[in-house]
């Protein structure tokens, strides 16, 4: 889902995911979209007190953009009302510091 809980759930779980992967060695990539800063910052704390890197890339594309790469028709949902809580459209982003 899109609620906050449930992106807080998912950013929580593959952060935990992400470190157990660093732990065994592996070299480890994860593109998620991650709207609010504190959940993003609970993960890079968790990597720092394991002494695992934490590196975040942040890509600013701006929404009509997104909505022309959009394969899933997802933008086209939330203009219909179908989707709701959606990023960038009805609900925030935390851009990093």
């Amino acid at each position: 889902g899109f609620s906050e809980a449930d992106r807080a759930e998912s950013v929580r779980r593959t952060g935990e995911l992400a470190t157990l992967f660093a732990d065994a060695g592996v070299v480890t990539l994860v593109g998620l979209i991650s709207p609010y800063r504190k959940d993003r910052d609970a993960v890079r704390k968790r990597h720092v007190d394991q002494g695992i890197p934490f590196y975040e890339v942040f890509l600013d594309v701006p929404v009509d953009e997104l909505k022309k790469r959009d394969p899933k028709g997802q933008y086209a949902r939330v203009e219909s009302g179908e989707l709701k809580h959606f990023t960038c459209i009805d609900d925030p982003y935390d851009e990093p510091l």
